[in-house]
């Protein structure tokens, strides 16, 4: 960023970077402000400003990449997500042209209207598929972040820096402001609040159990492990998430007690037996006819194997990146090695992750099957020459929502792997 970093608060009238002039205030967080705004041809939009003056230096360069990743993840073709349009920077701080929902949140929605439940968890499950089909978990979802379009369609936004987990670890010691930090928690999974080693990757099945949380909360107007009404709540409320301990009473209204089997599948404390995908939750959602399909949408890849099979990089730090399993495999030897980068180690793909610490040196390994033609994905690696032999990774290797061990399984076109932080699809060339 050439630009220096400057302030710039915007109120009704002011033009920003000479285009978007602003009608209101949306909405404002711990890091963006939210207008509506009209450009020069009268049309509205929705304009996120990240205020970077506020944030220290040392810690800009990762929300710039992560609200990169935002404005990046809302140009997937979907009609469940809020999409983008366009980005730019005004006194050095970025912001992001995005469609304007004039139906407000789902929190507003439920409030004053009559909503259809059905109608609601159809367009989350939809946004969700399509969020996780592209290697992206959106980690925040909640009300607020479902908005209403004009059409009536519920779609999901703000999937970027709310929900990073490393936003939620630095929050309350940048700005001082623990409420939204709080709030979050709500809807956050167990797994998520006190990760253990092969809990750290953060999965699909991440997003199942804040939707669960979400719906109980818009169908009974209450969270399903107890009060939160201060932080004192917190813990409990914690415990009972971790213990799978949530309020059923509610559910045994007659009108409401046909969403019990959803709602039970997505609040499993463990994410192994939880629902694991979002085309398997929306099967038992009351009302939706079992024929239709999530996935009419021709794939925006190939998947037609020609030539052979590649990894690209959907989230991570070199978003975008792809490895061409067949270029890089030697004739002699069908196995490749992925893992961190790291001075010192070799490895045939080698995944740079500077922000966290989730990959191994010595993380999977990627073997083709010549007599089936598969690429076969095992967790670790053989470390040979040593006593060790086959070492596992610390954080655990995932195909979609299901772990793989040493023994491994095939990876297919339209698969997501998760390693750490990094997700990477699967696709032919």
């Amino acid at each position: 960023m050439h630009e220096q970093v400057r302030r710039c608060d915007f109120n009704r009238g002011d033009i920003i970077d000479g285009k978007y002039q602003v009608e209101q205030t949306l909405g404002e967080g711990t890091f963006g402000k939210v207008f509506s705004v009209k450009d020069h041809n009268g049309d509205t939009y929705a304009l996120k400003l990240l205020r970077l003056w506020e944030v220290h230096p040392d810690l800009r360069k990762g929300l710039l990449e992560r609200f990169d990743m935002e404005y990046k993840t809302g140009l997937i073709k979907s009609d469940y997500l809020v999409h983008s349009y366009a980005h730019g920077l005004v006194h050095g701080n970025p912001y992001i042209l995005m469609e304007y929902c004039d139906g407000g949140d789902l929190i507003a929605a439920s409030t004053h209207q009559d909503i259809d439940y059905t109608s609601v968890a159809v367009c989350v499950l939809k946004g969700l598929n399509d969020l996780h089909k592209n290697g992206k978990v959106h980690r925040d979802l909640k009300p607020e972040n479902v908005l209403v379009k004009k059409s009536g369609i519920y779609a999901l936004t703000d999937f970027g820096i709310a929900g990073d987990r490393n936003k939620r670890m630095t929050e309350r010691n940048i700005l001082g402001k623990p409420k939204q930090l709080f709030g979050t928690y709500a809807y956050m999974p167990p797994e998520q609040v006190k990760p253990s080693h092969r809990e750290a990757t953060v999965l699909p099945t991440t997003d199942i159990f804040s939707f669960g949380v979400m719906m109980y909360q818009i169908l009974t107007g209450q969270l399903p492990f107890g009060t939160l009404d201060g932080e004192e709540d917190l813990p409990a409320y914690l415990r009972h998430a971790r213990e799978g301990k949530w309020n059923k009473s509610p559910l045994k209204n007659s009108q409401l007690k046909k969403w019990k089997p959803l709602i039970e599948g997505c609040l499993a404390p463990n994410f192994t037996e939880r629902i694991q995908t979002a085309s398997d939750a929306i099967k038992l959602v009351p009302g939706y006819m079992a024929h239709q399909s999530l996935h009419n949408n021709m794939p925006d890849f190939n998947t037609k194997i020609v030539n052979g099979v590649l990894l690209r990089i959907m989230q991570g730090e070199k978003h975008g990146e792809t490895f061409h399993l067949d270029d890089i495999i030697d004739e002699h030897r069908p196995i490749l090695r992925m893992g961190r980068k790291d001075y010192g180690i070799k490895n045939d793909i080698e995944i740079v992750e500077m922000a966290s610490c989730y990959i191994s040196r010595y993380h999977c390994t990627l073997e083709l099957d010549y007599n089936s033609g598969n690429w076969i994905l095992r967790d670790g690696q053989w470390l040979q020459g040593t006593s060790i032999g086959w070492k596992r990774s610390t954080n655990g290797t995932f195909i979609n929502s299901m772990e793989v061990d040493e023994l491994g399984l095939p990876i297919h076109p339209g698969d997501i792997i998760s390693i750490g932080e990094v997700k990477l699809r699967v696709e032919a060339y």
